[in-house]
């Protein structure tokens, strides 16, 4: 071997060459900076729930540089927000966008609203395996940031297959609970559930108890569609609280509602029920739409499941107010119902409401959006603080909340008819999903915070999609970035393809 000074001349010798092909760097130069725009003349709502402010934005790159009184740099791009509001971008923490995000990347009804991060995975139903799923986002983007969580219902059917109609075994919720584990170290935020549908609500609470703890015991929450949204819907909200009580994780109740008529009007029973478990230290939340109408399938009107049972049915329709009530969405054997409310459907068939229900729930292709819950019970739910909005929609939804959530709350409930300011209502939608999420880097206006923004018009953003025009796309969002990349220009999207698969902290 050569001696020490030899080895040392000879790397000399080979590696100069190879140093002066690269371009040459002065002594202290700061490396060169990603480009940047500003947004100038917008009163910024930083989504706090402080009150708005005059405030310039710089964007450099997919990160807020500076808030405050600026002035716009030779070569920067300016964008005039004049009369218009700045947020942060729209953080939906119930969003049905799973596959969604694949076959429609440009997420054009999320967009247009100002979503720019969805929460998928939802109602105990998510994609599986988490890790893979994620894989194909991160290997295609769209164009808003995703989060994932796994699916009560779906980890049980990995488990107990078509044989699940019966509580779980001990074995068997042990490796749910395995599967929870390995779902949460593959990037998810933590375990839905959806114990009102078919297979989740057969678990006992102890099963979903043992699942959820998994979660919590990797930092992560549970997100519940309760066990009834309709008579018994006090019981259900004291389960969804015992479970992430006894699994030591918090726990939110999404689209809270009171759904028949038989708990129309105690949203306030609700309130001081939650209210009692956070003084003594349950970590509980909820999430709300703007909407007096829910989409589920026909099956979920008969909780005792006896689907042709003509007395049974008559007590599902009894407790919604009659067919009326019922809005087809998918019918496989009547597509020329769809839209037709299910009264309507039976005199045209000539047979009487039950009749028709039965017809309709026995049929594989259905839908429906059932139109049963009051506005004082859901103003009661938006204006609690520890109530976020959320739309339970997505890409390709039936539902009017599937495009037009956002832009219905600043416009109806904020500017119509002051059921919130327009601060809390952006906090509602940016900072407090954010935390609950725990997306340290988003949901509020600061500098050194993602750049997901929103820029809207709060003199006329509104939402125009109705239970017969459900995408519909609403109007008075004039633009919205995503890391710092246009997504929509106010009347359509762009190419960029900018959004993440977000991790927990």
């Amino acid at each position: 071997m050569l001696p020490l000074p030899a080895r040392l001349a000879l790397r000399a010798a080979f590696v100069a060459p190879l140093l002066a092909l690269l371009p040459a760097a002065t002594a202290g130069t700061p490396p060169a900076q990603p480009p940047s725009f500003i947004i100038v003349g917008a009163r910024v709502a930083d989504g706090t729930g402080a009150p708005l402010v005059a405030a310039s934005v710089r964007v450099r790159g997919d990160v807020i540089a500076e808030v405050g009184r600026l002035t716009p740099r030779p070569g920067e791009t300016v964008i005039d927000g004049a009369g218009m509001v700045l947020a942060p971008g729209f953080i939906d923490t119930h969003n049905h966008s799973t596959s969604g995000l694949e076959f429609e990347p440009a997420a054009v009804t999320q967009v247009s609203q100002g979503i720019t991060t969805v929460a998928v995975g939802q109602d105990g139903s998510s994609p599986w395996p988490v890790g893979e799923y994620l894989g194909r986002l991160r290997a295609k983007p769209p164009a808003v940031n995703a989060v994932v969580f796994a699916g009560h219902a779906t980890i049980r059917r990995e488990v107990v297959g078509y044989d699940y109609k019966r509580a779980a075994r001990p074995d068997e919720v042990a490796r749910m609970a395995a599967l929870v584990s390995q779902a949460m170290d593959e990037g998810a935020f933590g375990l839905s559930s959806g114990l009102e549908y078919e297979v989740g609500s057969y678990s006992a609470t102890d099963e979903v108890v043992t699942m959820a703890r998994a979660a919590g015991a990797k930092g992560g929450m549970y997100i519940s569609h309760i066990r009834d949204e309709a008579d018994r819907s006090m019981e259900a909200i004291r389960e969804a609280i015992e479970i992430g009580e006894r699994g030591r994780l918090p726990v939110q109740i999404t689209h809270i509602k009171l759904g028949t008529v038989g708990v129309w009007g105690k949203a306030d029973e609700v309130v001081a029920m939650v209210e009692a478990a956070r003084r003594r230290g349950v970590d509980v939340t909820a999430d709300a739409y703007p909407y007096l109408a829910w989409q589920a399938g026909p099956r979920v009107l008969i909780p005792n499941k006896q689907y042709t049972d003509s007395a049974s049915v008559r007590r599902g329709l009894d407790d919604i107010g009659g067919a009326k009530n019922v809005q087809i969405t998918r019918w496989g054997a009547h597509p020329e119902f769809v839209g037709k409310r299910l009264d309507e459907a039976a005199r045209a068939l000539g047979v009487s409401d039950i009749a028709a229900f039965i017809r309709f729930q026995a049929d594989e292709e259905t839908g429906m959006i059932g139109h049963t819950m009051t506005e004082g019970d859901l103003r009661t739910f938006l204006r609690q603080p520890w109530v976020m909005v959320s739309s339970d929609g997505g890409i390709a939804n039936n539902h009017p909340r599937g495009a037009g959530t956002y832009p219905r709350v600043l416009g109806r409930y904020v500017r119509e008819l002051g059921w919130l300011t327009l601060p809390e209502a952006i906090r509602k939608m940016t900072a407090q999903p954010a935390a609950r999420l725990g997306l340290r880097d988003r949901g509020v206006v600061k500098a050194g915070m993602k750049a997901d923004l929103v820029l809207f018009d709060p003199a006329t953003v509104i939402d125009h999609a109705t239970f017969e025009q459900p995408r519909a796309l609403s109007t008075g969002i004039g633009r919205v970035w995503v890391n710092g990349a246009l997504v929509w220009t106010g009347s359509a999207v762009t190419d960029a393809r900018p959004g993440r698969v977000l991790t927990r902290g």
